[in-house]
């Protein structure tokens, strides 16, 4: 298979990152079936945290999840990003912007980040899908 490294073009002052207010999954997360677009609202003024809810067909309930630009917390995070993820998202490479699901802090217990995983976007169209890396990256690191 081969491979690509996805680069960040500049967007945001603070991350250089533009996230699109839409994501359109190109199949559902894993364990969330039936659940393939969200809106995205940032958290914050510098365009690093945001929050991701689901759009549920009809009688299903919404979907939260927090994401996160990566390079602030992780900045040698450049996982080498599969062609097949590449053209699932129908984007060029170097317009494509990575972000991580986050798992909460709880307790004594860190937030984290899935770096194993990210999330392939396509800023201009919303386009994504989640891609597991080939490369040794933690499902849980610990965000600074």
């Amino acid at each position: 298979m081969s491979q690509t490294t996805v680069t960040e073009h500049q967007a945001h002052p603070f991350t250089g990152v533009h996230v699109p207010t839409t994501l359109h999954l190109r199949e559902p997360l894993p364990g969330l079936p039936g659940h393939t677009e969200f809106d995205v609202t940032s958290l914050d003024d510098i365009g690093v945290l945001h929050a991701i809810r689901s759009v549920p067909a009809a009688g299903a309930q919404p979907v939260r999840l927090f994401v996160v630009v990566p390079q602030p917390f992780f900045p040698d995070y450049a996982p080498a990003v599969s062609t097949d993820a590449v053209a699932a998202v129908g984007g060029p490479a170097e317009r494509l912007v990575l972000l991580v699901v986050v798992h909460p802090a709880d307790g004594p217990h860190p937030a984290t980040a899935n770096l194993l995983a990210p999330l392939v976007v396509d800023p201009v169209t919303g386009a994504a899908v989640q891609t597991v890396v080939d490369e040794d990256w933690p499902l849980r690191a610990p965000l600074a």
